[in-house]
């Protein structure tokens, strides 16, 4: 009898640029003598992103940070089980090659870095290529080189009604505290170097776990707070227009009712047209993030991609 419980993995395209020239990793498996794309299965707890950048690092020895994403493979193990995998570009910066512990071993023979055309002669499997090709779909638009600016719902907060004090100060729910540590290596995974927070307990509380592993400053402000969002001082549109002005990855951790404001200024500072994906992109359940992808070499043209991930407590 099949089992219909899908198998869940990701992965990535690793890719760097060799004397000017873009190249793509492939990995040969010992065990399977088929070469291909670093990927892995989802642990317990895990989500996809993280999933993502900790297999590439297993597998190739190469810590990335991910950029936009790729696409999903779906195929048939032979256990009949549907196996689902979701894919990043990533760049290997040249720092974090030089740093890579990799040895041949019993699941990985070898690496190599080949060009697209290459690359394309030598995957041993068609799902492979197809993520080939999306890949190849960003550097012929000219937007590999992506950042991101991701608006995060502040974790589960203590209802109202059990709570007597100022709205500002009402604190994390335990579910809220459990949302805050779950995001903590998705976040990462996107390579976040910059962290904004309303000044509402809430939401600095639910980037504290963050800004604790990343080694990084909470930069608290007013401009993206409920308080001043109700009453007509924010300023969304400065945060978001500094933060795409830098160019750094960073996450603005806000609430509710401020979030599609958040995501109509990333369009607006992008020229991107605004749509109906920009309502699903802030329709964020607590403790959950939508990772907006940015050409790093001209923001103005557009936002590349967006995808949403939600903690799974």
């Amino acid at each position: 009898m099949t089992s219909e419980v899908a198998v869940y993995a990701a992965g990535g395209v690793v890719w760097r640029l060799a004397d000017g020239k873009l190249r793509v990793l492939l990995i040969h498996r010992t065990k399977y003598r088929d070469i291909t794309l670093p990927k892995g299965k989802v642990d317990p707890g895990e989500m996809l992103a993280e999933t993502a950048v900790r297999e590439i690092c297993e597998e190739t020895g190469i810590q990335v940070a991910l950029g936009a994403p790729l696409g999903v493979s779906h195929y048939r193990l032979p256990s009949g089980r549907q196996k689902i995998v979701h894919y990043w570009a990533a760049e290997a910066r040249d720092s974090a090659i030089r740093a890579s512990t990799f040895k041949p071993n019993a699941e990985i023979a070898a690496l190599e870095w080949v060009s697209l055309k290459k690359a394309h002669a030598r995957l041993s499997y068609p799902v492979d290529i197809e993520i080939l090709e999306s890949f190849e779909r960003l550097v012929d638009d000219g937007v590999l080189h992506t950042f991101p600016v991701i608006a995060l719902r502040h974790g589960k907060a203590l209802p109202r009604d059990e709570w007597d004090g100022r709205d500002a100060l009402r604190p994390l729910h335990p579910k809220g505290k459990q949302q805050a540590k779950a995001v903590v290596g998705p976040l990462s995974a996107f390579g976040v170097r910059r962290i904004v927070s309303s000044t509402a307990v809430r939401c600095a509380k639910t980037v504290a776990p963050l800004a604790k592993a990343l080694g990084r400053r909470v930069d608290e402000t007013d401009l993206i707070s409920q308080d001043a969002w109700e009453d007509g001082t924010s300023d969304v549109r400065e945060v978001v227009g500094r933060r795409v002005r830098a160019g750094k990855p960073a996450v603005l951790c806000s609430h509710g009712p401020v979030l599609p404001d958040i995501l109509s200024e990333l369009a607006l500072a992008t020229a991107t047209l605004r749509g109906s994906y920009l309502t699903d992109a802030a329709s964020l359940e607590t403790g959950a993030f939508s990772v907006v992808h940015i050409s790093a070499t001209n923001p103005g043209s557009g936002i590349v991609s967006i995808e949403t991930h939600a903690p799974k407590v």
